[in-house]
């Protein structure tokens, strides 16, 4: 008998928690070195390293900040792994992560061109080092969620605070909405709204495409 609860979640879902995990208590060790070199930099300044596009997804800054990823992987990623198989969802995994970072990236190029146009008078390259570093699971577990609401749209989902109960799909549509209003509003600084919808759209068409390829189980 296997006494080790975490034992029972698959393999792929099981050590991209003890990557978090190991990643999240260097961090808490040396922030600094951790976040200046892991923590994904603008492509343009001078503290990006070429690994940060991946190495930015295992990084977390603060406890309730791992701690959500981390249940949320859990709870929906051992699903998804389990209906896609090992491989396919550890790539499925890291692309939606890169994909997030491509398109909260990109929205941040746009914001440095039209900041340039507005300021001439700054250096560019004082631009591109002010531009704050992003990390966490947060866009590849968006890919993941919307991976479970594809494949189990009917499932119902309780939410713990309001404890409201709706299909998988209507869940993922909702957060999906509110983090689009909040991205393109700015209404709530400082968490990268557009990695969360790069993370999303990424995991959406990926499963299309799988599905469309009659790959997605195969």
């Amino acid at each position: 008998m296997n006494n080790n609860p975490l034992e029972n979640i698959p393999v792929v879902t099981r050590n991209l928690l003890y990557v978090n995990v190991i990643m999240f208590v260097a961090t808490l060790i040396n922030p600094s070195f951790m976040k200046d070199t892991f923590a994904m930099a603008f492509p343009l300044s001078t503290e990006f390293r070429w690994w940060q596009p991946l190495t930015h997804m295992f990084m977390h800054d603060g406890f309730l900040h791992i701690f959500f990823n981390m249940y949320t992987l859990i709870m929906f990623g051992m699903v998804v792994e389990r209906a896609l198989g090992t491989k396919k969802f550890i790539w499925f995994y890291l692309i939606t992560g890169f994909g997030a970072v491509l398109l909260h990236t990109g929205v941040e190029f746009l914001q440095v061109q039209q900041l340039m146009h507005d300021y001439p008078g700054i250096p560019a390259q004082s631009i591109y080092n002010s531009i704050p570093g992003v990390l966490g699971a947060s866009g590849a577990v968006y890919g993941v969620l919307v991976a479970f609401a594809m494949l189990y749209p009917e499932a119902r989902l309780t939410l713990i605070f309001p404890p409201v109960t709706l299909d998988a799909k209507w869940w993922v549509i909702i957060f999906i909405g509110i983090e689009l209003f909040t991205g393109i509003s700015g209404t709530q600084m400082g968490v990268a709204h557009f990695a969360h919808l790069g993370g999303a759209l990424f995991g959406f068409l990926l499963i299309r495409y799988w599905r469309r390829t009659h790959k997605l189980y195969r």
